[in-house]
C-alpha cells in the first residue's frame, strides 16, 4: 500500500514539474513573440511621408509642369480663337446694316424703272421722298441720327466750319447761318462733321 502510494505521488509530481515546464515554455515562446511583433513595428515598411526628398521634389516639379503646358495650351486655343473671331467680325461686322439696306436699294431700282413709264417729274419726286423716309427710318434703327444745325449754336465737337459769313449781326454771330454737307451720329458718336457756315 505504502509504496503504491509513494508510486503515485511521484507521478503526480513528474505531472506538475511537467505542466510547469509547459507553462514556463509557452510564456517564453509568448515573450518572443511579443518582442518580435514590438520589432517589426519599429521596423516597417516606410511611409509616404519618409520618401526621398528628391523623389518628393521631383514629383512635385512633374506635376507643376504638366499644369504649366496645359494652362500654355488652354490660352494659344484662347488667343486663336479670338483673333479667329475678331477677323471675321471686322469682314462681317456691316452685315446687319448692309441687309436692313438691301430693301430701300431694291426701292430704288423700282422707281428708277417706273420713271422710264412716266413723263411727270412729280412722280418721281414723290418716289424718291418715299425713298429717302425709308433710308432715314432704316438708318435709325442702326443708330445713326442726324445733327441738328437749324438755328443751333456752333458748336465744335458737332460742327466743321467751312466758311465765315461776316456782317449777319449781332443776334447771327457764333451761331450756324447754313449748312453744306448734313453731319451723322451712330450711337451718340460724332461719324460725320456738320459742314456749317458760321455767322462772323
Amino acid at each position: 500500500m505504502d509504496e503504491n502510494k509513494l508510486n503515485n505521488e511521484e507521478e503526480e509530481l513528474k505531472a506538475d514539474g511537467m505542466s510547469e515546464n509547459e507553462s514556463s515554455d509557452e510564456m517564453a515562446e509568448e515573450t518572443v513573440a511579443a518582442e518580435k511583433a514590438d520589432g517589426e513595428e519599429e521596423g516597417s515598411t516606410p511611409t509616404g511621408d519618409d520618401r526621398d526628398p528628391l523623389d518628393v521634389a521631383l514629383d512635385e516639379i512633374a506635376t507643376l509642369k504638366d499644369k504649366y503646358l496645359r494652362q500654355v495650351a488652354e490660352f494659344d486655343n484662347y488667343r486663336k480663337r479670338t483673333l479667329k473671331e475678331r477677323a471675321e467680325l471686322i469682314l462681317n461686322g456691316g452685315e446687319k446694316t448692309i441687309t436692313a439696306l438691301l430693301p430701300v436699294l431694291d426701292d430704288m431700282e423700282r422707281a428708277m424703272k417706273n420713271g422710264e413709264k412716266t413723263d411727270d417729274p412729280q412722280v418721281l419726286r414723290d418716289g424718291m421722298a418715299l425713298i429717302y423716309q425709308k433710308l432715314m427710318k432704316v438708318l435709325e434703327t442702326q443708330g445713326v441720327t442726324k445733327i441738328d444745325t437749324q438755328d443751333a449754336d456752333f458748336d465744335t465737337s458737332l460742327h466743321e466750319a467751312v466758311a465765315l459769313v461776316p456782317g449777319m449781326g449781332d443776334d447771327k454771330k457764333g451761331k450756324v447761318i447754313d449748312c453744306m454737307a448734313t453731319g451723322y451720329k451712330l450711337n451718340d458718336k460724332v461719324i460725320r462733321y456738320a459742314k456749317v457756315a458760321v455767322g462772323q
